[in-house]
């Protein structure tokens, strides 16, 4: 079990949080943006945090690993190490989240859904839905950082190394953009669908 302190140091040590105005993924803005990536750049951190995250999973027989690209592609791989099964990842084609490579979910077979930041759970829900569609059973999510403090439901379990409440407003509710500030950084791996 990962300390709350030990993943706070290491999301500060890897440059992970940053402050100002940002345009999430989503098309909420925010004065914090969790730049998951970092984690990923150096193993002594990602195999932490991803060991820590595969370990509340041990008793849940999961058998495949699967998170969507770019931000989970790494993660499955390393969670996937530590619970010793298959990975892989979801593409968008054409704006839409799906399998491809060759990879293919068996009917029954049990898997686990990372990411590595999860705000509205957007890309995360069509995964689930791409596990569903070909008859795969998902035994829950896996976030490295849950941004909702434990708000969001997916309706299977979801574990995060570390969930934090970090507030998020539609555009036109922003109290930075109506103080005038500059428009918001778009730090995100995708343009808003």
């Amino acid at each position: 079990m990962i300390l709350k302190e030990r993943v706070i140091e290491i999301l500060k040590e890897a440059g992970v949080l940053l402050e100002g105005h940002f345009l999430l993924t989503s098309g909420r803005h925010s004065n914090k943006y969790l730049q998951c990536a970092r984690i990923f750049r150096n193993t002594k951190y990602s195999e932490e945090l991803c060991a820590a995250l595969a370990e509340q999973f041990k008793d849940d027989n999961v058998e495949l690993v699967i998170g969507p690209a770019i931000g989970a592609i790494q993660m499955a791989y390393e969670v996937s190490r530590h619970i010793k099964c298959e990975n892989f990842f979801t593409e968008r084609e054409d704006g839409v989240m799906t399998l491809r490579r060759g990879f293919a979910i068996e009917p029954g077979q049990r898997v686990l859904v990372v990411e590595d930041v999860v705000t509205t759970g957007g890309s995360v829900r069509e995964v689930i839905d791409i596990v569903k569609d070909a008859g795969g059973k998902v035994v829950g999510v896996g976030v490295v950082v849950d941004r909702t403090g434990g708000k969001i439901d997916f309706g299977v379990p979801i574990k995060s190394v570390i969930s934090l409440d970090v507030e998020s407003w539609n555009a036109e509710e922003c109290p930075i953009c109506k103080a005038g500030n500059p428009a918001p950084v778009k730090l995100g791996s995708r343009k808003k669908i």
